[in-house]
This record gives C-alpha cells, sequence and structure tokens, in this order.
C-alpha cells in the first residue's frame, strides 16, 4: 500500500505593476482626506446647486457647522445618521459632518416607502434623519422600534428641527480611528433584501485613493473639472466617484437633484461640464434622445459608466455622441469597497 503524498504547502505570488506602488493614506480620516487640497483650492468652487455655489472654504466651513448643530442634538461617535435627500449641498455636508464626528452615515433614496425606510432605520439604529418636510409623513407611518430624531433642510414641520448648524468651534474633539465605521449604504437588493455594508475610514480612503493617486492614476481629475452628480449620492457609485473622489481632486461638483433631460443638458452646456457619471439607462437616454443634438456637450472629455455593464452598442453610440471623450467602466462599486 502506497503512502499518501503529503498536501503541498500553498504558496503566495504577488503579481506587481511595472509602475511604482500607489501611496495609500489609510490611516487618515475620510473627511480629512477628501479636504486635503483644502489650502490650495479654498477658493475654488466646490459645489454647484442650480443657483447655489459653494467654494470649497465654505463647503468645508458647513460641514463643520453641522457638525456642531449634530453634536448639540446629541449625536456622538458610533452613532448612525441616516441621510434621506435627494443630491443636495445639505447632502454633502451632512455626510462630512458625520465623519468629523466619528458617527456613520447610512444613505437611503427619498423615494422609498414608508416601510422600507423603516427596515433600514431599525438596521442602522439611527439617532437622526436628515431628510425634506415631504418625508416626514412616511417616518411616521410606522411604529418606531426605537427613538431618532428628525431635522429638515426645509421648514420643519411639528415635531421636527431645521437643519443643524452651529458655530464651528462647537466642533468636539473625538478620538476616531481609521478603523472605525464612517458609512453604511444599502445595497439595491437585485438579488434579495437590501443589506448594508459596514465601511470604515481606511477602506473609503484606500479606495479613493486607488483611484485619484500615483503618477498612472485611474481617474485624471483635475481641479479645472466640473463633475456631473446626476446619480443619486445615496448610492455608493455616486458617493464614491462624484463626491469622493471629486472632493479629492479639487474639482467642482454639479448637483442635480432630479433627472430631467432637457434641464440636465442645459446645466451640462451652461456649467462646462468635463467628467460625466452615468449609468447605462442614462447612456441609452443620452444616445437615442434627439434633444441631445440641440446642445454644446463638446466639454466632456471623459465619462465613467458604471453600477452595471455598458454594452458594446451602447458604447459604441456614445463615442459618436461625444467623439472627444475617453469611455471608462466601472464594475461592482460596493462590495469592492468593503474592507
Amino acid at each position: 500500500m502506497s503512502e499518501r503524498a503529503e498536501p503541498e504547502t500553498p504558496q503566495t505570488h504577488i503579481f506587481r505593476s511595472k509602475l511604482p506602488d500607489i501611496p495609500l493614506p489609510n490611516n487618515l480620516l475620510l473627511h480629512t482626506y477628501c479636504f486635503l487640497k483644502l489650502p490650495q483650492v479654498s477658493h475654488r468652487t466646490c459645489l454647484i446647486a442650480a443657483a447655489r455655489t459653494y467654494t470649497y472654504a465654505e463647503t468645508h466651513s458647513a460641514s463643520r457647522k453641522v457638525a456642531a448643530g449634530m453634536s448639540k442634538l446629541g449625536i456622538q461617535k458610533g452613532d448612525a445618521v441616516m441621510i434621506l435627500l435627494p443630491n443636495s449641498p445639505e447632502f454633502v455636508f451632512s455626510f462630512m459632518a458625520a465623519s468629523m464626528l466619528g458617527a456613520v452615515a447610512t444613505t437611503a433614496n427619498p423615494s422609498y416607502t414608508a416601510a422600507e425606510i423603516a427596515k433600514q432605520l431599525a438596521a442602522s439604529n439611527a439617532k437622526l434623519v436628515v431628510t425634506l418636510s415631504e418625508n416626514v409623513p412616511k417616518l411616521h407611518q410606522q411604529e418606531r422600534q426605537h427613538f431618532f430624531k428628525v431635522v429638515t433642510v426645509d421648514d420643519p414641520p411639528e415635531n421636527c428641527t431645521r437643519f443643524p448648524e452651529g458655530d464651528e468651534s462647537g466642533v468636539p474633539e473625538v478620538e476616531i480611528s481609521a478603523e472605525d465605521a464612517v458609512a453604511l449604504p444599502f445595497s439595491s437588493g437585485t438579488t434579495g433584501l437590501a443589506k448594508g455594508v459596514i465601511l470604515t475610514h481606511k477602506s473609503l480612503v484606500t479606495s479613493v485613493a486607488q483611484q485619484m493617486e500615483g503618477e498612472n492614476p485611474n481617474m485624471y481629475l483635475k481641479e479645472e473639472d466640473v463633475v456631473l452628480c446626476v446619480l443619486p449620492l445615496f448610492h455608493i457609485f455616486s458617493m464614491h466617484i462624484a463626491m469622493m473622489c471629486a472632493l479629492r481632486a479639487g474639482s467642482a461638483i454639479l448637483l442635480i437633484e432630479k433627472f430631467e433631460m432637457r434641464k440636465l443638458l442645459e446645466a451640462i452646456e451652461r456649467q462646462r461640464v468635463t467628467v460625466a457619471i452615468v449609468v447605462p439607462p442614462l447612456v441609452a437616454a443620452l444616445t437615442k434622445n434627439s434633444t441631445v443634438e440641440e446642445y454644446d456637450l463638446r466639454s466632456i472629455r471623459l465619462v465613467i459608466s458604471g453600477a452595471a455593464p455598458l454594452g458594446q452598442q451602447a458604447e459604441e453610440a456614445l463615442r459618436k455622441r461625444l467623439p472627444n471623450a475617453i469611455l471608462g467602466q466601472v464594475y461592482s462599486s460596493l462590495h469592492c469597497y468593503k474592507k
């Protein structure tokens, strides 16, 4: 009887690029990393939302004021804050404010039903909800499983508070680790019920750095760029690329609250958008809608498609529509960022 062969010891093989390693400043906290260029770009436009614009200095200051206001409402390190908002400056302020406090931002679709919102509230154990007054009735339709406060960015209805703003000096000093959670987005639930994905400061800083740092970054975003943010920020793809990467680059972010083709095209032409973050259905609309031919989109130099695969025919049609643009695709944004 032959002797049993010993199993081979598994070996690790590391395949390295010919390019230098990418520096990963993953010891930094997310808000610190996103505003790393603040001294150089403080005077440049950061957020554009219809008639409202904010410079980088104003955006950073507003985020700190909201952090101070949230602290006054009792939000502490480790608490979850639900951001139930469309694309808006207040979304960015709230997200960065939560990061500054060591809190966790859980982002939700404002079009969710009362039951869907209640489920995410219970799963995240959110202590504060930042929303619009029109969404407040949905928060009260379900029996509360735990207590949470509600603030609105517009005039607050009964039993709600106005969007919190305090003095910047009121931001508490909090000991936050890069290993602490900073975001709790939920998957789309395509193959079942939506599930929360815990993302740490380290994991998000690393994922942004992989796109933005090094001698040959995947995304060549520049301070002069205007990044289109029409995809909802509550989704990780837009949150990561249109918000975090753009902030890190010092680019301007054009926030579109609601998709309407003609208004979108007018905004792209007026603001001279250079980078468009899209999904396949938006690509189909841009390539098949004849209204597009009425507008000058030649300013767009880079198109990044994600959330789902973009077929070859759609890609070719987009190249014909935007011949000056480079096209790239992003795969599985949410789950690739999980630490």
